[in-house]
């Protein structure tokens, strides 16, 4: 089974980051003018939701009611999605790394590496919001539940849980070599997060040349471009638009003191981990709650 160790996750909550890293490094991988659309990133990248997968390895199209029925079928359609390609290659996820029916939701056995993508949970909440079509309260609830799930029609699931608690699956998961990025780091410095990823991850050669140019084709202003221009075929039922703002510190405006408080509140011992910038700031929001 050895062999079958080729998928480097791209793993992360949603809204965090994980199109925009696919399509940095589609455009960094691919010829230049070859790279991908945001509609065609299967082209470089594919996801553990496909259903063609799925019905592969049923046997027949995939339609289950539940997560036993999910977790029935996704080993083998994972050995699939690992096998569909020679060498190492990079799938979506947005699942954490935990067991469920007594298997892994992310095998040992078809895993090569995960590139982990945090983005703090204060912006995060405005825009998943956007994504569930829900407003922000409820948006911050399902990210301080545990069994949160996102699915498809046809019943295959994403194992969200708890915003912290996915990052700890992720972070901690033993044997897994990772790169973990923050969304506000990509954004701030793209090209010097790129580098770090290819050289010290990948082990790749870094192109300057290759890399600034995938760089200024993924600016966020270009990626709404081509949403407006050709809609996006990953963006969920009702949402109006995928790419809406991308920025980091948005929660000032969006938050109210009393979700700035929840927030902070549900994921202290996280943020003081990952975003310990944040801690005054919030706190001091929190306070006129």
């Amino acid at each position: 089974m050895s062999n079958l160790k080729r998928i480097i996750w791209i793993a992360s909550y949603p809204k965090s980051g994980n199109t925009w890293i696919r399509s940095l490094l589609a455009h960094y991988f691919m010829p230049a003018g070859q790279a991908p659309d945001i509609n065609n990133l299967r082209n470089f990248t594919t996801a553990d939701v496909r259903q063609d997968f799925y019905d592969a390895a049923n046997g027949a199209p995939f339609k289950g009611t539940d997560l036993a029925d999910w977790m029935r079928v996704r080993p083998a359609a994972l050995r699939l999605i690992a096998q569909s390609r020679p060498n190492h290659h990079f799938v979506k996820t947005h699942c954490q790394t935990i067991r469920l029916e007594g298997q892994d939701l992310i095998p040992p056995e078809v895993t090569a590496g995960g590139i982990y993508l945090i983005r703090n949970p204060f912006d995060l909440a405005p825009s998943f919001a956007r994504h569930q079509s829900a407003d922000i309260d409820t948006a911050i609830s399902r990210m301080m539940n545990p069994e949160t799930v996102m699915g498809t029609p046809n019943g295959i699931f994403d194992m969200l849980g708890r915003w912290d608690d996915h990052i700890h699956s992720w972070t901690s998961a033993p044997g897994l070599k990772r790169r973990v990025i923050r969304y506000e780091d990509l954004l701030s410095k793209p090209a010097k997060e790129m580098r770090g990823l290819l050289e010290v991850f990948l082990g790749q050669k870094v192109d300057a040349a290759k890399l600034a140019r995938a760089v200024k084709a993924t600016a966020f202003a270009n990626m709404q471009k081509q949403e407006r221009e050709l809609g996006f075929t990953e963006r969920p039922e009702g949402m109006t638009s995928f790419f809406a703002k991308g920025q980091a510190g948005v929660w000032k405006d969006d938050l109210t003191p009393t979700q700035v408080a929840r927030i902070r509140a549900a994921f202290l011992p996280t943020l003081e981990t990952y975003y310990p910038e944040l801690l005054k700031d919030t706190a001091a929001v929190a306070a006129r709650a």
